[in-house]
């Protein structure tokens, strides 16, 4: 078991979290808090950077979609960076990709 690490720094388009370790039922509201607790602006685009994630269960995919409501709410954007192959595609077997942004890596997700 990898435990959760979330970082976040700063880009020009707005916040980035990386997300390294297990995102699971024991730690998906971790992730959520840390997301609600970025300030986020109208206009700005919040990124999760998946790349070092290596494990999401349902309620970790929940937490992705809470985050995603979150920032709508604010009037942000809303994007995923990196998201690993497996996790990938669950989102695209459930229809999360109608609704989710991917991108293949932060750069491009941060890109103004």
């Amino acid at each position: 078991m990898s435990p959760l690490q979330i970082t976040l720094r700063d880009a020009v388009t707005g916040p980035v979290l990386e997300i390294a370790g297990e995102v699971d039922y024991t730690n998906a509201g971790e992730l959520l808090d840390r997301v609600t607790g970025v300030a986020l602006e109208p206009g700005r685009r919040i990124v999760l950077d998946l790349s070092g994630m290596t494990f999401c269960d349902s309620s970790g995919i929940s937490a992705l979609i809470a985050a995603r409501n979150h920032a709508l709410a604010a009037r942000a954007d809303f994007a995923l960076a990196a998201v690993p192959d497996h996790t990938l595609r669950v989102l695209h077997i459930v229809g999360l990709d109608q609704i989710l942004t991917f991108h293949p890596d932060v750069d491009s997700a941060t890109r103004p």
